[in-house]
């Protein structure tokens, strides 16, 4: 399990099978400044609002100009974004 910023991965098997590819490898785009949280490799699936990432080969860095890279190893992740309550219901975090 890692964190960077308003994003929480941790490993999971397998992705669903209904999970769309996508062409990007940015995860999320920062609402507050515009930064993105971007693989450098790997296959980025999407299933309703949830994100899964799967590295093959060799690992792969999740970047962003505001936090720590972190690296990750071969596997399949799933990606969860923080989330807050304010009195008009849940809303996610501004990164």
């Amino acid at each position: 399990m890692k964190r960077q910023g308003d994003l929480l991965i941790v490993k999971v098997n397998p992705i669903p099978t209904d999970a769309v590819k996508r062409e990007s490898r940015i995860l999320v785009e920062g609402e507050a400044t515009g930064h993105m949280h971007k693989l450098t490799g790997g296959e980025v699936y999407e299933k309703g609002d949830t994100l899964y990432f799967k590295v093959s080969d060799e690992a792969v860095t999740l970047e962003h100009p505001e936090h720590r890279a972190l690296t990750f190893e071969p596997g399949i992740y799933k990606v969860i974004r923080q989330r807050e309550y304010e009195p008009a219901g849940w809303r996610y975090v501004a990164d």
